[in-house]
């Protein structure tokens, strides 16, 4: 994580969230007592800000000099309301496509998705508050600045994420070698979620047990599946092949 990213200080976090800032994640000493932090939790946007309370040796890591007990990461980006944008999609675009990230960990995996989706005209990537990718300066080199022209919805859990597009009638598909299905034989027409798991994992299985269906890439050679981004531009380029764009 890089220091230019970090707010430090009881005062300086107050006014950066006091002044709407795009706090990505927020660090406390564990403990910690403070009529400040008060004021910064009360303040804070939960929605979309991942609360950490961490041992006091994490934040010396983080920061040599006088955290005060507490940090903050700035996104460089705002992110945006699942709820409206799912909702303005749907009312707007005929058929809406929408990847979540189950726990995707690696920066350049991430950064190169989500490229790959402004591409493919994915109209949100939806995250994880905690587990993923940090959303950083190193997101945007990654992604190429494709960051910027996409929608990027967090939310406490990917299951949530999942209810609430299959309610409001989106398939959801993940992407796991543990089908046979292969993307070749789904179809990917009609509004859409892609899940992409981590890359040690995959999708989990408690994810798995959700979605409307399950479908694999052929692997023909020793090395049993592709890297993350890989395999996403894969799925998305066969879904744009479906619908004949």
């Amino acid at each position: 994580m890089k220091k230019e990213n970090l707010i430090f200080g009881l005062h300086p976090v107050l006014e950066a969230v006091k002044s709407k800032k795009p706090i990505d994640k927020l660090y406390i000493q564990k403990g910690m007592a403070s009529s400040k932090i008060d004021a910064i939790l009360n303040d804070l946007d939960q929605e979309a800000v991942s609360v950490n309370y961490v041992p006091i040796e994490k934040l010396d890591r983080l920061i040599r000099s006088n955290h005060q007990g507490i940090i903050a990461s700035i996104s460089p980006i705002s992110f945006k309301s699942l709820e409206e944008v799912v909702e303005e999609r749907l009312e707007n675009k005929k058929d809406p496509v929408f990847i979540i990230l189950d726990q995707v960990s690696d920066v350049r995996n991430f950064g190169a998705i989500l490229r790959t989706a402004e591409c493919t005209g994915v109209d949100a990537v939806i995250i994880q508050k905690k587990g993923g990718a940090p959303v950083s300066g190193d997101t945007v080199k990654a992604s190429a600045g494709a960051i910027f022209n996409l929608a990027v919805c967090k939310v406490d859990h990917i299951k949530d994420a999942i209810f609430y597009l299959q309610g409001s009638g989106v398939k959801t598909i993940a992407a796991t070698e543990k089908t046979s299905q292969t993307i070749y034989d789904t179809d990917l027409t009609g509004p859409l979620a892609i899940i992409m798991g981590s890359e040690g994992k995959g999708v989990s299985k408690s994810v798995l047990s959700l979605v409307d269906q399950s479908a694999s890439l052929p692997v023909l050679g020793e090395i049993n599946s592709l890297n993350v981004s890989v395999a996403c531009g894969v799925f998305l380029y066969e879904m744009i092949r479906q619908r004949g764009l």
